[in-house]
């Protein structure tokens, strides 16, 4: 999963050598959270306009966290 949204933020930004993501531990409801940190000028690109490309991302981790019965969130750092 997390190999995922690196793939995803990686090819939407200009410095993709600055994308890293950081997981938590499972909470007590088992979502697991990923959080995305890419470079302060890449931040637009990937929220874009309105948070389309956020929300994007936030489902298609969810698709692919169903296909592993898991529970996951995305939060951009």
């Amino acid at each position: 999963m997390q190999e995922l949204l690196v793939t995803l933020a990686k090819g939407l930004v200009e410095e993709p050598d600055q994308v890293t993501v950081t997981v938590d531990e499972p909470d007590e409801e088992g979502v697991i959270v990923y959080h995305l940190h890419v470079a302060e000028n890449d931040m637009g690109r990937v929220i874009g306009k309105q948070g389309r490309i956020a929300k994007a991302i936030r489902v298609v981790m969810r698709a692919a966290a169903v296909r592993k019965d898991q529970k996951v969130a995305v939060e951009i750092d």
